[in-house]
C-alpha cells in the first residue's frame, strides 16, 4: 500500500483513496490520482436535504449505528443503479451505475457520520467539506478533530485497516449477499451496517476498552506483570473471555494490531493505557495457551483501536462502530463493483433436512 499522500494532507499513513483505487483497479495509484480522487469525493459529499432532516429528527437516544443505517438506506432514493435497472440496462453494463453509486456512497459517509456525531454529542454546526483536503482530513474536521494532524493520521490508518473487502465477516459478507440480489449499493451497505452493529462484530473494540478500564481501576496504573496476570486469570475464572484476543482465521498476531502498535509507539509511547495494552500483549498469549482457551492466543485488530481513539479525545464509545462502518464501506463497495462486473450469481444458503442434521450430529457422538 503506498504511503505517499497529497501535499494538502501531509503525513505518512496510507490514504483510503489509495486503498480504494488499488481494490478497484488492481494498480497502485500515483500521488496525482490519489489527489484527484480526494477532490472527486469532496465534490460528491453533499447529502440530500431530506436525509439531513431524517438525521436531525432522530432522538439523540437512538443508537448512532441505527441512525447511520437509516441515512445510508435513504440514499437509495437517488441510486443510479436502481434507475438504470428499471430502464432495462444490459447485464454487461451493471458495473457502471454500481460504480457511480459506490463513489457517491463513500463520498457522503463523512457528512452522515459527522452529522450524527454532532447531533448526538452536541458538537455544534457541521463545517463544510474542504476539496483541497483528503478524505480522512475532512472526516476528522467534521468530527471536530481536524486541527490535530496526529488524529488525522490515525483516521487514515484506521479506515485502511478496517476496510476488509474479502467477505470473511458478517458485515462484508452481508454486503456481498444482499448485493447479489441486485439490491443497489446503498441498500446492500445499509444491511452491512446492521450486521456490523452486533455485539459479536463491530462492538468488539468497545468491549475491549471497557475491560481495560475495569482492569486499570482494579490494579491501578503502572501495575506489575503479576497484577496483570492475576486480573486476566480472574477474567477467565469468571467464565468470561479476554476481549480482543483470538481470531477465527488468523493464527498469529493480527497485522492490523501491529500497525496500530507502531502508530502508538510513534505518537503516544508514554500513555498509561497504551502501556497496559503492551503488558497484556506480553502476558495474555501465554495465559490463554496454558488455560487451553484459544486456538489463536494472539491479539486482533480490536485489542488496540479503542485506546487510540480515546487518547485523542474521541471518548464516545457508542460512536466507534460508526467509524468502523465508514471504513468497511471501502471494501464492500469495491466488492460490489467487481461482483457486478464479473456477473456474480445470486447467493443461496445451503439447507438441510432434519434427517441430514440428525446424521451430522449422530456422527459426532
Amino acid at each position: 500500500m503506498p504511503r505517499t499522500t497529497p501535499e494538502s494532507s501531509g503525513g505518512s499513513e496510507p490514504l483510503p483513496e489509495a486503498l480504494f483505487w488499488l481494490l478497484v483497479t488492481g494498480e497502485v495509484p500515483t500521488q496525482e490520482q490519489v489527489a484527484d480522487l480526494s477532490k472527486e469525493w469532496a465534490a460528491r459529499a453533499a447529502i440530500p436535504s431530506f436525509v439531513e432532516e431524517i438525521l436531525d429528527r432522530c432522538p439523540p437516544t437512538l443508537h448512532p449505528m441505527s441512525q447511520f443505517s437509516l441515512a445510508v438506506t435513504a440514499l437509495n432514493h437517488d441510486s443510479a443503479f436502481a434507475k438504470a435497472y428499471q430502464d432495462g440496462i444490459s447485464k454487461k453494463e451493471y458495473w457502471g451505475p454500481t460504480f457511480e453509486d459506490c463513489m457517491d456512497l463513500i463520498a457522503k459517509l463523512p457528512n452522515i457520520a459527522g452529522r450524527i456525531y454532532r447531533n448526538v454529542f452536541g458538537q455544534g454546526k457541521l463545517p463544510a467539506i474542504d476539496p483541497s483536503k483528503d478524505y480522512s482530513h475532512n472526516l476528522a474536521t467534521l468530527l471536530g478533530f481536524g486541527d490535530n494532524e496526529a488524529f488525522v493520521e490515525l483516521l487514515r490508518l484506521y479506515i485502511t485497516i478496517h476496510s476488509d473487502h474479502e467477505g470473511g465477516n458478517v458485515s462484508a459478507h452481508t454486503g456481498k449477499l444482499v448485493g447479489s440480489a441486485l439490491s443497489d449499493p446503498f441498500l446492500a451497505f445499509g444491511a452491512s451496517l446492521n450486521g456490523l452493529a452486533g455485539p459479536l462484530h463491530g462492538l468488539a473494540n468497545q468491549e475491549v476498552l471497557i475491560w481495560l478500564r475495569k482492569m486499570q481501576d482494579k490494579i491501578g496504573e503502572n501495575a506489575s506483570d503479576e497484577a496483570v496476570k492475576e486480573y486476566v486469570w480472574s477474567t477467565l475464572r469468571g467464565g468470561q473471555v479476554v476481549p480482543g484476543y483470538g481470531h477465527a482465521v488468523l493464527r498469529k498476531t493480527d497485522p492490523r494490531y501491529t500497525a496500530q502498535r507502531e502508530f502508538a509507539l510513534k505518537h503516544l509511547p508514554n500513555d498509561p493505557m497504551f502501556k497496559l495494552v503492551g503488558q497484556i500483549y506480553d502476558n495474555v498469549p501465554g495465559i490463554l495457551l496454558e488455560a487451553g482457551k484459544a486456538k489463536n492466543p494472539w491479539p486482533n485488530v480490536d485489542a488496540h483501536s479503542g485506546v487510540l481513539l480515546t487518547y485523542y479525545g474521541l471518548t464516545q464509545m457508542q460512536f466507534y462502530t460508526v467509524l468502523f462502518g465508514v471504513s468497511r464501506a471501502f471494501g464492500v463497495a469495491a466488492q460490489l463493483i467487481w461482483d457486478r462486473a464479473l456477473g456474480a450469481p445470486l447467493e443461496r444458503p445451503k439447507s438441510y433436512s432434519t434427517a441430514a442434521i440428525e446424521k451430522m450430529f449422530a456422527n459426532k457422538r
